[in-house]
């Protein structure tokens, strides 16, 4: 389900405290494809319950540029929820999920190996709190940047 973000902290608290292992993911997730779901699938499969923090559509104009988001927040939150492997998502408007993260204090921040560990902006958050931050591998090529640039090239051809 959605929730706010004093709800999930609340309900991190609880199901960790009762001995559950809490992961949270973050990104844009425009255009969901394969890449999104097995990155997701992968983090689920670190712990016993997922979250997700989903960039808001402002969030994802800064991040991604004009024209960008494609699909809006609320369906997108849609889209992630109906997956079997996604227990909870929320909304962030900041720049990375930093504030998120330190409010809800998952035992594992999962990112992909793309990213660096040491270039995590969330990294001291979650070790400061005694988390740990895991990288899953990527699926090369399954990207909602490529995925729109192929879309943009199929209708150029028409």
């Amino acid at each position: 389900m959605s929730l706010s973000r004093p709800e999930l902290a609340a309900v991190t608290a609880a199901r960790q405290a009762a001995g559950e292992v809490g992961v949270f993911t973050n990104g844009c997730f425009d255009l969901l494809h394969v890449g999104h779901l097995r990155t997701l699938q992968a983090a689920r499969e670190l712990g016993d319950f997922l979250i997700v923090g989903l960039n808001s559509d402002a969030g994802v104009r800064r991040l991604k540029g004009a024209g960008r988001p494609i699909v809006p927040a609320g369906e997108r939150a849609e889209l992630l929820l109906a997956l079997r492997c996604v227990d909870y998502v929320g909304l962030f408007d900041e720049p990375t999920a930093l504030e998120m993260v330190a409010e809800v204090q998952p035992r594992i921040y999962v990112k992909s190996v793309e990213y660096a560990v040491q270039a995590l902006p969330e990294r001291e958050v979650v070790e400061g709190y005694g988390g740990e931050v895991r990288l899953v591998e990527i699926h090369a090529g399954r990207s909602t940047t490529d995925l729109v640039g192929r879309i943009l090239a199929a209708h150029a051809e028409r």
